[in-house]
């Protein structure tokens, strides 16, 4: 199964917290790290850390909006499909360029809209 392979760090509060729990866990493939009330963080498989605040709980009142949320993964398309089949809503087409990037967007179980990214592997320098 492709899957997200990398993010560098970012937080988001929701008022959907089980729901994007469930959604980072079960559908991007991201491991859980820690969890308790109100707090979850997960690990990419190259160590980055995504964590997740319950609106409800969250000690943070600074903590007020969602960032567009960049997603590492190893197959854009493989992906994509993988979560259109869960439900999930993504706005036009995947984009870019093959020779250095792609991306598609998407609206989270939270509304709130992130991206898928792809980035071409590196070529040896000759």
């Amino acid at each position: 199964m492709s899957k997200c392979t990398g993010i560098s760090w970012l937080g988001v509060k929701t008022q959907k917290f089980e729901e994007m729990k469930n959604f980072y866990q079960n559908i991007l493939g991201l491991s859980m790290d820690t969890e308790y009330k109100g707090f979850c963080a997960f690990k990419a498989e190259n160590g980055d850390t995504f964590e997740v605040f319950d609106e409800d709980v969250n000690e943070y009142p600074h903590f007020t909006s969602s960032p567009v949320a960049g997603f590492q993964v190893d197959d854009i398309y493989a992906v994509r499909q993988n979560m259109e089949g869960a439900g999930i809503e993504f706005i036009g087409d995947i984009d870019g360029n093959p020779e250095r990037s792609l991306w598609a967007h998407f609206r989270g179980p939270d509304d709130n809209i992130y991206e898928l990214k792809w980035v071409a592997p590196s070529k040896p320098k000759t």
